[in-house]
């Protein structure tokens, strides 16, 4: 499903290049949860985005179901994106000036899925996270943990083949938090590839392989 070839990412600042990503080889299967981990600054969110196709790599390959990456044009990307992934921010990325049932929505509506569809879905999100009480109120109106909710339903409404979550339950309480690891483990077992950034462990021992990350490197990959 996903190739990386000697991804590097840096930015350079006159003639210093300050390193971020250093030749990132892995592959990761369909049906894989797959949990990255390491310490702050390891580069772990970096290559979260740069496998959503939120941001490039500065060299190496990215294949994702043989398609190269860095060859297609924005359009394609975003048809890939629309198509396949599910992106669970760690700040949300929650629509401000929509409400909680638009916000579910917009996926919906960029994939061109009929009213009738849409309105059953997102309902059905809405119970599934136990925050139908919310659908009319604006993320700014909500508590962070209502906030994580709604961006991981937001992230599964459109059933995508990849789920890539950066610290999906930095912002819920341990209940919450073991629910939404819960659901994740069940897609999984359904088919849905999952990679996870977590410093937790016990959100980690959900997957099935833990790649390490140190100062741009995976120093472990098991």
């Amino acid at each position: 499903m996903i190739k990386l070839i000697d991804i590097t990412k840096y930015y350079s600042s006159g003639f210093v290049k300050t390193f971020v990503l250093r030749d990132i080889n892995l592959d990761i299967k369909e049906g894989e949860f797959v949990t990255i981990m390491g310490p702050s600054g390891a580069g772990k969110s970096t290559l979260l985005y740069i496998l959503g196709m939120l941001d490039t790599p500065s060299s190496g390959e990215y294949c994702f179901f043989d398609k190269k990456v860095n060859k297609l044009h924005e359009k394609q990307l975003t048809e890939l994106h629309k198509n396949y992934i599910g992106f669970v921010f760690q700040s949300y990325h929650l629509i401000d000036d929509l409400t909680v049932y638009e916000n579910l929505e917009t996926p919906l509506l960029y994939k061109k899925v009929k009213g009738s569809e849409r309105k059953g879905k997102v309902c059905d999100m809405l119970d599934r996270f136990h925050i139908v009480a919310k659908k009319d109120l604006f993320p700014n109106q909500l508590s962070g943990g209502q906030q994580q909710k709604t961006a991981v339903a937001r992230a599964l409404i459109t059933e995508p083949k990849l789920i890539l979550a950066d610290e999906p339950t930095g912002n819920l309480n341990t209940k919450e938090g073991e629910e939404i690891m819960e659901l994740f483990k069940e897609l999984n077992e359904g088919g849905t590839t999952i990679l996870q950034v977590t410093h937790s462990e016990k959100n980690a021992s959900y997957s099935r392989r833990i790649i390490n990350l140190l100062d741009g490197w995976i120093v472990d990959n098991k």
